[in-house]
């Protein structure tokens, strides 16, 4: 047992800590207060306390438990909402009211619910770690798979069916060396540390979001890594939650990480309102929310994104396809710098502390789509998405610098784009995607083949748009020739018709991939329709003012059920409103 010798915010010191190892958790004075060992010089050990040190002082006690930082991985965790280190805050406030207090203690899972148990796996079948030896219906949406720890292997002696907790066996295991191990629905496992899998796949396939500025501009790979930086107001939450709730995952794990506690409160009251667009049961049942708020503890936000990124992997090694959403890693990044001013350890760039790349490294190449470990490997995926909030939207500051070397997205919010009531407002010209390239196939495959071409064609058009617009600001917009006016037409109708969406809007927060390529052929078969009306002399005004237009413009709202017809239709009104002009002026 030590003794505490100095306090400094969420910084304990203690002294004569020999028995403790980097990395334990630790119960700090008679409170019962848990920290962890984040340095050891001596048997003096360094310790970040995640709850509120105020009114501590040297001499207090400190008990190591001899265990790194843990999650509690089994049923129970869908639907949860947990604090930075895994604590339910609904079972917390039944406890002790609204206001957290210190030192308290609650199980991540209820001990007390029972569920049902199907096994798998028979007695004599061999297994090892990773391996699924029974299902568990946790929700509507979320079959839990039982797997059996990854240190454990040999036959099974023993296998029970019906209704079980977390804690009572489920099953019993005989190693090789004969001993019997039994195994229960739950396992822990440090969040420090990345879950094993058996071989890591290339990202050959995209995560679907229903967004259009992602999925046609910049798209994501199924376990991928995405950073979305920007300034204040430039709707990096809106973002992240369009893609918590439409994104073609199986499980949400939405962290929320040093964030406003009004934010926190929207997200925690609309996610079980909102209905999920394939099932239509609410999305709660197959999401994980993890609630940090600015005004908890500075060092459990730390913990949070770890925390987070454990329960995710632990769902990618079931098979699923998970997407993790974490809310900003810029105020993580601010809990490594206070932490490491409070260690007085040598400061980097912006008081940051030397090691701020390599963390967030460690944090992001966590995600990725494997085989998972276990006689038959399944396929899981664990996308990574991570808000960035550089002050004053400054992404030349060191934690945006540093995500930028690591992810290979790059949705760059463009605070002047949120200003015109642009949303999203991911600007095309700065934001990037290093996986168009691998999912080239993929969307010629299943989308069609004109997909890549269209794509490229709206992207040369905006370039073309950033290029005249420079010289409509010297001369005039009437100085430009009849086709770089067309090809200012077809850039707003981009814009305005196709990248701008609206996340409030019943029919248009969601868009297919078919409907997104019939919307972007239409665009660019006006584009091509009216430069090829310029050649054989319409005017500018008369492309304008073609009726055929607003109808362009309403097509994005037009209901999934309907996207065949009335795109086909607008098609031939395009096609005839075009020849006639042609017609006209031929004359």
């Amino acid at each position: 047992m030590g003794t505490i010798v100095k306090v400094s915010g969420p910084l304990v010191v203690a002294e004569g800590m020999n028995d403790a190892n980097m990395f334990d958790v630790v119960r700090v004075s008679n409170q019962n207060l848990i920290g962890e060992v984040i340095e050891m010089r001596d048997d003096k050990a360094s310790i970040q306390v995640y709850e509120e040190t105020a009114g501590l002082g040297p001499g207090e006690p400190v008990m190591t438990t001899g265990y790194p930082l843990s999650v509690e991985l089994g049923p129970g965790l869908i639907e949860k909402i947990f604090d930075g280190i895994q604590r339910p805050l609904a079972k917390m406030r039944d406890k002790v009211g609204s206001n957290i207090t210190r030192g308290i203690e609650v199980s991540a899972l209820d001990r007390s619910v029972k569920w049902d148990f199907t096994p798998t796996a028979k007695v004599g079948d061999s297994v090892v770690g990773g391996d699924i030896i029974g299902e568990v219906n946790e929700t509507a949406l979320v079959v839990h798979k039982i797997m059996v720890p990854n240190n454990i292997s040999g036959k099974i002696t023993d296998i029970k069916s019906g209704s079980f907790t977390v804690e009572e066996v489920v099953a019993t295991v005989q190693r090789d060396n004969g001993e019997v191990v039994s195994l229960t629905m739950m396992q822990k496992w440090p969040v420090r540390v990345g879950r094993p899998y058996s071989q890591k796949l290339p990202p050959e396939m995209p995560l679907i979001t229903g967004q259009r500025v992602i999925d046609t501009m910049f798209p994501i790979a199924k376990g991928g890594v995405a950073a979305v930086p920007g300034p204040f107001g430039s709707g990096k939450t809106v973002v992240q939650h369009q893609l918590a709730k439409w994104a073609d995952a199986d499980i949400v794990v939405y962290i929320g990480c040093g964030e406003r506690g009004n934010e926190m409160t929207d997200v925690l009251m609309e996610f079980p309102e909102l209905k999920d667009p394939k099932t239509g049961q609410s999305l709660m049942k197959r999401t994980v929310l993890i609630a940090n708020t600015s005004d908890m503890p500075v060092a459990a936000r730390e913990a949070s994104i770890y925390t987070g990124i454990t329960i995710a992997e632990y769902f990618r090694d079931m098979g699923y396809s998970v997407a993790l959403m974490a809310d900003s890693t810029s105020r993580w990044a601010e809990a490594l710098r206070e932490m490491s001013g409070r260690l007085e350890e040598m400061p980097g760039e912006e008081g940051y502390p030397a090691y701020l790349g390599s963390r967030l490294a460690q944090f992001y190449e966590r995600a990725g789509r494997v085989l998972s470990c276990g006689t038959t490997p399944r396929e899981g995926a664990l996308t990574a998405i991570g808000a960035v909030s550089p002050p004053g939207g400054d992404i030349s500051e060191p934690v945006s610098q540093a995500t930028l070397r690591i992810v290979k997205v790059f949705w760059g919010l463009d605070a002047s784009l949120a200003y015109r009531r642009h949303f999203p407002a991911i600007n095309w010209m700065t934001s990037y995607s290093l996986y168009l390239d691998a999912l080239e196939d993929w969307f010629g495959e299943y989308v069609s083949p004109e997909w890549n071409t269209l794509r490229a064609e709206a992207m040369r058009i905006l370039s073309e748009e950033a290029e005249l617009n420079e010289i409509v600001q010297l001369v005039g917009v009437d100085a430009l020739s009849a086709e770089d006016r067309v090809t200012l037409e077809a850039a707003r109708s981009i814009r305005e018709d196709y990248l701008h969406q609206n996340a409030f809007h019943e029919t248009d927060t969601y868009t297919s991939l078919k409907k997104q390529y019939r919307l972007l052929k239409l665009i660019i078969m006006f584009f091509e329709k009216s430069k090829q009306a310029v050649k054989n002399g319409a005017t500018i005004e008369a492309i304008s003012s073609m009726n055929v237009l607003e109808r362009i413009g309403r097509a994005k709202y037009t209901p999934e059920s309907e996207v065949d017809s009335v795109f086909t239709q607008t098609e031939e009104a395009l096609i005839k409103e075009t020849d006639n002009l042609m017609g006209r002026y031929a004359q």
